[in-house]
């Protein structure tokens, strides 16, 4: 099996190079867990998810592992622990690695409509969740209504070439770290606000009609994520004061590696983009900010530069200084430098894109949802049919750029549902 090692007792799989970090960085609010969700159009019922769950896992193997402390590195063991299926009683994306305890590294429970995956980054990014979430989504639906066997298309790989650490298949050796040097960050504008004294997720869901936000970007000639993150800075302006204004506002752009890469990993495999702007360049319309969006994201999504930075960030994996320094210390220094990266960033927006169903499934779900942790704020769009969702998940009580995100959807033309777990924020975004 691909990039795991075997024994007659058990067997150990080494973290893609993605997954490296997490372990370091979960602290706080940052949980590095994530939760994506279906609706249906129905009561769940929890005995056939948790035959649903059952008859898939055995496609995902890898996701059925603990993780555990090496002399260099972390490492995912096998289990035969069972993945147990429960009523949703608890805050979402709550921490799920507990060093030196043995559990798994995902959840998966429902409330009332909704079927919950809540997953650690250790184990997979959005794309090889959703792999996972909607084999069980399928699989329920036919235990559910009686119907016949469906199989994803997106997904009809082996269950080695799910297992495969993209990574290190795609690696290309390039001399020293001038790429990740290059990346060198600066004082971003940051996010603020009261933060929950136990620094519990405060969730927000907004859902609007994925025909007129196709047919907004059309209209300012640009695509619904290029759109999504102009609008979102100009959300950020205007939140900022005066002061602020010599910041910089910097979004960091999840990029999906499987569009440039040919893989079918269930694993992590994505890089990220970071989009700059300036409140002084703009002039009071959104076509100020996309054109620098633009700009960005075709210069940095060139072929040549993607690989750059994917190859930069395995050189660092393959340094053997870095190799054979003891975890302990390379946990410290995680940490220490992913502090200083997050200086750097005012927030995260993962697009998901369209999430794809067998036709004969489609009558029975609503929407499909998505949401990140992180220490101060990360938004998450997905889509399906009719509707595209944004989720959006932090430790601070209010939620004033979120709100001011959809107050310009809203003044756009896009009518906008919200749902959330304060009390407040619906009567907010009037």
């Amino acid at each position: 099996m691909a990039n795991s090692k075997e024994h007659s007792w058990l067997k150990w799989y080494e973290l893609d190079n993605a997954a490296k970090i997490v372990p370091s960085t979960a602290h706080g609010a940052n949980t590095r867990v994530f939760r994506i969700s279906c609706e249906l159009k129905e009561e769940v019922n929890g005995e056939l998810l948790q035959q649903a769950l059952d008859e898939v896992i055995d496609e995902f193997p890898f996701f059925n592992c603990v993780l555990k402390k090496g002399m260099f590195w972390y490492y995912l063991e096998d289990c035969s622990i069972k993945p147990i299926v429960y009523e949703d009683n608890k805050p979402a994306c709550m921490s799920i690695y507990f060093p030196g305890r043995k559990n798994l590294l995902y959840r998966v429970n429902y409330f009332h409509k909704r079927i919950n995956l809540e997953m650690f980054h250790v184990l997979a990014d959005g794309t090889g969740a959703f792999m996972f979430l909607k084999n069980i989504i399928a699989e329920y639906l036919v235990l559910a209504h009686n119907l016949e066997k469906v199989e994803i298309k997106e997904d009809i790989s082996s269950i080695e070439e799910k297992n495969d650490d993209a990574f290190k298949q795609f690696y290309k050796k390039q001399k020293g770290l001038k790429q990740l040097k290059s990346l060198s960050s600066v004082k971003a504008f940051h996010l603020g606000g009261e933060k929950d004294e136990n620094l519990l997720p405060h969730m927000v869901e907004g859902t609007v009609s994925s025909k007129k936000m196709v047919e907004l970007s059309h209209k300012y000639e640009t695509t619904v994520g290029i759109l999504c993150v102009a609008i979102y800075i100009g959300a950020c302006i205007d939140k900022m004061s005066v002061k602020e204004m010599n910041r910089p506002i910097c979004i960091s752009v999840p990029v999906n590696l499987r569009q440039f890469f040919p893989s079918d990993t269930a694993r992590n495999f994505f890089g990220v983009i970071t989009v700059k702007y300036y409140a002084e360049d703009y002039n009071g319309t959104i076509e100020s900010i996309i054109s620098k969006v633009k700009a960005s994201f075709e210069d940095q999504l060139k072929p040549e530069n993607v690989a750059n930075t994917m190859n930069s960030y395995g050189a660092l994996e393959h340094n053997i200084a870095i190799k054979v320094m003891p975890l302990f210390i390379k946990d410290i220094g995680i940490h220490f430098f992913d502090s200083q990266a997050k200086a750097g960033v005012t927030t995260s927006i993962s697009n998901l894109g369209q999430i794809k169903m067998p036709p004969e499934l489609c009558p029975y779900i609503d929407k499909f949802s998505a949401f990140m942790t992180a220490p101060s704020q990360q938004i998450c769009i997905s889509s399906f049919g009719e509707k595209m969702v944004f989720g959006e998940v932090s430790p601070f009580k209010t939620h004033q750029i979120m709100l001011n995100f959809f107050r310009r959807l809203i003044s756009m033309g896009i009518d906008v549902e919200l749902s959330t777990n304060d009390y407040d924020v619906e009567e907010e975004a009037k």
